[in-house]
């Protein structure tokens, strides 16, 4: 490989963040500080972390490790595969997206990373799996320009640990132009997806979710909030969501069969009584039991 990847150039430079982590409810238990970056050197990509955790709680034992993270990555084709020795597995970029699936030994847990490039802001998520049960999930805001770092890592610890919430009394929609791409990695055009609420009470709310453009749906679905947990319960989809912090994970299934498996990230979200205004979606559309799409971008709050 004598050039770097499309996702690879996308990706360059040093990250640093603080993901918080929760467990499997959906309960914080501390941060993690990392600094990150995939470097493409004499032909090769090499993935280092290093940082170290602040509390975990129960799972501080599982998720602390004595040195850093060092891994191969093959970057050619549609996938990049990971070679180890520290994950195995691979990830799928769409764009500016990439979805990845893979194994940490050290932590000894399979992981569902989904990792979303705005600029010099990644919106990363990690839930991890033993077999098929959830353990936990890291997830938070990385930034690569250093001259936002010194405000960046303080304000991820002040709202890492903010739970996903959206208007509770206040009507008005999320919307924004998302990119859509296919099962093969390549673009299929824009999508403006505009999600309006309606609130019924302080737990219920109607969303009326419309995509025009390359992808075009229509739903209406009442939504029910308990804790860190949602409930889609018709008329027109069906499911339920799990959320850790500022990201909510939502399976939907749809009327005529299609499925939606998503992440909403509340970037902006800050402790108090209040809801975030911009809203960080992808969301991979099956039609049936296939992969059709798969759709992001960021959408913004306006009241009605």
């Amino acid at each position: 490989m004598s050039e770097p990847s499309e996702w690879q150039r996308r990706i360059e430079g040093e990250w640093h963040g603080r993901p918080s982590l929760f467990d499997a409810t959906g309960a914080w238990q501390g941060f993690e500080d990392i600094r990150r970056s995939s470097v493409f050197e004499d032909g090769a990509v090499t993935y280092y972390m290093d940082g170290g955790l602040e509390g975990g709680g129960p799972l501080a034992g599982r998720f602390k490790l004595g040195a850093p993270f060092a891994f191969g990555v093959t970057d050619a084709g549609a996938d990049r595969v990971y070679t180890g020795p520290d994950f195995y597995g691979s990830g799928r970029p769409y764009g500016s997206f990439v979805d990845a699936r893979y194994y940490g030994p050290g932590w000894q847990v399979g992981l569902n990373t989904w990792n979303l490039t705005i600029g010099d802001t990644q919106v990363y998520s990690s839930v991890l799996f033993q077999g098929p049960a959830v353990v936990g999930c890291f997830n938070g805001l990385y930034t690569r320009d250093p001259a936002q770092v010194g405000d960046w890592l303080p304000a991820e610890t002040a709202n890492g640990p903010v739970p996903y919430i959206l208007p509770t009394k206040a009507a008005g929609a999320y919307a924004g132009a998302c990119e859509l791409y296919g099962p093969d990695g390549k673009p299929q055009g824009t999508v403006e997806i505009t999600v309006e609420l309606e609130p019924i009470d302080l737990l219920r709310t109607r969303h009326h979710v419309t995509w025009t453009g390359a992808l075009d749906r229509r739903h209406t679905v009442d939504v029910r909030r308990d804790g860190f947990r949602s409930f889609y319960e018709g008329p027109d989809s069906w499911g339920n969501a799990q959320a850790y912090g500022r990201a909510n994970f939502p399976r939907l299934h749809l009327a005529d069969g299609a499925r939606l498996e998503g992440r909403e990230f509340m970037m902006d979200a800050s402790p108090g009584m209040g809801a975030g205004t911009s809203l960080a979606v992808v969301y991979e559309v099956f039609e049936g039991n296939l992969l059709g799409a798969v759709l992001y971008g960021v959408l913004t709050w306006s009241s009605s």
